[in-house]
């Protein structure tokens, strides 16, 4: 028989477990037990949950700040239903600064939101959402095109005068404000012009930002692979960033697809620097003397030809001058100790007596001499 008393306290430990169990499916918040439903017209879905009231408002927002973002769900009641399919309408808001953002909320919510809208449509001046693939992401420098340091290039101003470097004071006179709201202007009118991709990208370059100017690039490779100009922009970029393998690639790879109605002297002039920096002289003046005679008085490469003439024209490395140097002496060393060695040799050898033939008859007869002498003697 078992105790009552045993059965009493084992009935009160289940009991109190199944309390505790009870409280606590009450009190988790479930996003399983989130219910959904189409709204009276059909065309958005939103939440009906017994344990949520019915969001009417944005999902990011609430009358005391920001809720729970469930990334998943978000998309579901961001949806709206166009026509015969569900699209994606709603804008989504970030937050910079969580607790400032909470009390602004908290006092003005409608004032807040309004801001947020209109910060949210504050036009940035970029070439929209990078491109999958381009057939020069093979590149080192594109690979890297996230990790590249800012590196301003004022000569990409050039890009954007009719002068090409005709003019001295044309750079430091050139308005990069005034070019930014010329850019976003043509953004609104053409937003996927590859004319108007490639001029981003070259602001890009004015301003440093290697990163931005390389999707911008890209963007309008992905459009049109055989682009002279954009591939001549993206060889800059590259070139100011020391990869010169890659940039001297894009540069022949431009000058092949460049139109004869046009002149090359851009690639060319491109060229002769990427040389310059190899330290091949003599090809580097080959191309900017071409760029010249395609583009008289075109200053940056008048400058680059004065630089090299001024020149020594035999130019050896000290690092080659100090190897060549070692190498020789070793081979002197190496000559030396091989002399040495046969004079040791030498001394050591006792000198041979060379053969004689009249010394060799003599030695025969004196020995048949002497065995006929020991003949008589014995008879």
């Amino acid at each position: 028989m078992i105790p009552a008393a045993s059965m009493c306290g084992d009935f009160h430990s289940i009991l109190v477990f199944l309390l505790i169990l009870c409280f606590e499916v009450i009190i988790i918040n479930s996003k399983t037990s989130t219910l959904w439903k189409l709204n009276s017209d059909k065309t958005k879905i939103i939440e009906a949950s017994p344990f949520h009231p019915v969001i009417s408002y944005p999902t990011e927002f609430s009358g005391s700040g920001f809720m729970e973002e469930d990334p998943l769900f978000h998309i579901i009641t961001s949806t709206e239903h166009v026509g015969q399919s569900w699209v994606k309408q709603a804008v989504q808001y970030y937050c910079t600064d969580c607790q400032k953002d909470k009390q602004n909320l908290t006092d003005h919510p409608i004032t807040s939101m309004e801001n947020v809208r209109s910060n949210s449509n504050d036009e940035v001046l970029d070439c929209g959402k990078p491109v999958n693939f381009t057939y020069f992401d093979n590149l080192v420098g594109v690979l890297n095109r996230h990790r590249h340091p800012i590196v301003p290039e004022p000569q990409a101003v050039l890009c954007f005068t009719k002068s090409y470097g005709k003019n001295k004071n044309e750079i430091d006179d050139f308005d990069i404000d005034t070019l930014e709201k010329k850019l976003k202007k043509a953004k609104k009118e053409k937003p996927k012009s590859i004319q108007l991709y490639n001029q981003i990208g070259n602001f890009w370059r004015i301003k440093g930002d290697a990163g931005k100017a390389i999707e911008c690039f890209r963007r309008a490779l992905a459009a049109s692979p055989h682009n002279a100009e954009v591939l001549l922009n993206l060889a800059r970029v590259l070139f100011s960033l020391q990869y010169l393998d890659d940039a001297i690639y894009l540069t022949r790879r431009s000058l092949e697809v460049q139109s004869s109605e046009k002149g090359a002297w851009q690639q060319y002039f491109t060229l002769g620097e990427i040389f310059k920096a190899y330290g091949h002289y003599q090809e580097a003046s080959i191309h900017l003397k071409h760029s010249l005679e395609l583009n008289p008085g075109f200053e940056p490469a008048q400058i680059a030809l004065k630089e090299m003439e001024t020149m020594p024209a035999a130019t050896i490395h000290i690092y080659t001058l100090v190897i060549i140097v070692c190498l020789v002496l070793g081979v002197l060393l190496v000559i030396l100790s091989s002399v040495d060695t046969i004079v040791d040799y030498s001394d050591d050898i006792k000198p041979q007596r060379h053969f004689n033939k009249a010394m060799a008859m003599r030695s025969i007869r004196g020995i048949t001499m002497t065995a006929k002498r020991c003949k008589r003697t014995v008879t």
